[in-house]
């Protein structure tokens, strides 16, 4: 198979208790042709340091996660781009599976890759219920993984947008080519879910 490069873009905000889990399984993916980049957000944690020790490319950037995403996409070098949370940790074939199919369908512009959430205590494994019927829904599913000429074709994300930046790529996307999808995880990590904090962001 051939191997193009795939850029895996990760912005960050005080990221530290989660962040090594996510560097450790990209670095542990079956496809090794990849570039790590971390966008940072002046975080006050030990975000950097964690950074520093999987990648020689971390860069700062706000003030919001779009514009984050948008600077890694700049700054990489791959044919792929693949765009996750610091809070996500990705099984060992996923980008293996995206490249795979990618390659193998040239109108592919994005990869729909589903998401399984985990945490601590009753509230998480509640997210981890709703979560589940999300799966195969593709309204209610965004890509991550992009064909990077398409990406910057549309612009990527829209850096006014706070909230809801995820479906409106996938939408945009979605008008240059056809969004697919992979059946291995992203694993979603809820940590100890505070009810009336989600319900204010909500």
């Amino acid at each position: 198979m051939n191997k193009p490069l795939v850029s895996v873009i990760i912005p960050t905000k005080n990221s530290s208790k989660t962040l090594e889990a996510c560097l450790k399984s990209i670095k542990s993916q079956s496809y090794k042709n990849i570039e790590l980049i971390v966008i940072d957000n002046s975080s006050t944690d030990k975000t950097k340091e964690i950074a520093k020790k999987y990648t020689n490319k971390f860069f700062n950037k706000g003030p919001e996660r779009s514009t984050q995403r948008n600077c890694g996409v700049k700054e990489s070098g791959g044919k792929y781009i693949l765009i996750i949370d610091s809070d996500m940790e990705l099984s060992k074939k996923v980008i293996e599976s995206c490249v795979e199919k990618a390659i193998s369908f040239e109108n592919i512009a994005g990869i729909i890759i589903p998401e399984e959430s985990f945490g601590e205590g009753f509230w998480a494994q509640c997210k981890k219920l709703e979560r589940s019927f999300y799966v195969g829904v593709d309204w209610m599913e965004a890509a991550r993984f992009f064909r990077k000429d398409v990406y910057q074709k549309i612009g990527g994300y829209d850096e006014t947008m706070v909230s809801g930046e995820d479906w409106d790529l996938s939408q945009r996307i979605e008008c240059e080519g056809e969004i697919s999808r992979i059946d291995d995880f992203i694993y979603h990590d809820e940590g100890k879910i505070d009810l009336f904090k989600t319900i204010k962001k909500k």
